[in-house]
């Protein structure tokens, strides 16, 4: 065996093992929070070895190319994705407070909704960039 034959037996099999604690995580953890982490990190990380591990069996580093194209996809989407879904989740109230250690999006929270109910507009909502404001509050005809 070569040398890149013992990097791709280590790769591969941790990739996959990356892969199975998280799909494990994804089962087991009782919240929504906890599950889309366990989503997000492990198959990322197990992604990258796996990719990793088929690369060093390529024969040149332009066919590897692809490859590192899709752990470049892989590593903007998730990150996007599990943040959006994650504040969503909360937002909705799935998301259960005693089984956070620290809440730090409950002042940002507070504050939208402060500033959503002071607003100008109807039902408090603000008036968007470039929409003009009628004088008494209340939205221009046609708008």
């Amino acid at each position: 065996m070569t040398a890149t034959d013992w990097i791709t037996a280590v790769l591969l099999p941790a990739g996959a093992l990356f892969t199975l604690i998280g799909t494990i995580g994804l089962v087991r953890l009782p919240t929504p929070l906890g599950r889309l982490h366990a989503a997000a990190k492990p198959d990322t990380v197990g992604l990258l070895l796996i990719l990793s591990g088929a690369a060093f069996q390529l024969p040149d580093i332009s066919a590897a190319a692809p490859l590192l194209l899709v752990a470049l996809f892989q590593f903007t989407t998730i990150p996007v994705l599990a943040q959006t879904l994650g504040r969503v989740t909360y937002s909705r109230g799935e998301s259960s407070a005693e089984r956070m250690v620290v809440d730090e999006l409950a002042d940002a929270v507070r504050h939208a909704e402060r500033d959503s109910d002071a607003g100008p507009g109807e039902g408090g909502r603000p008036n968007t960039p470039g929409e003009p404001e009628a004088a008494d509050g209340e939205r221009p005809p046609g708008t």
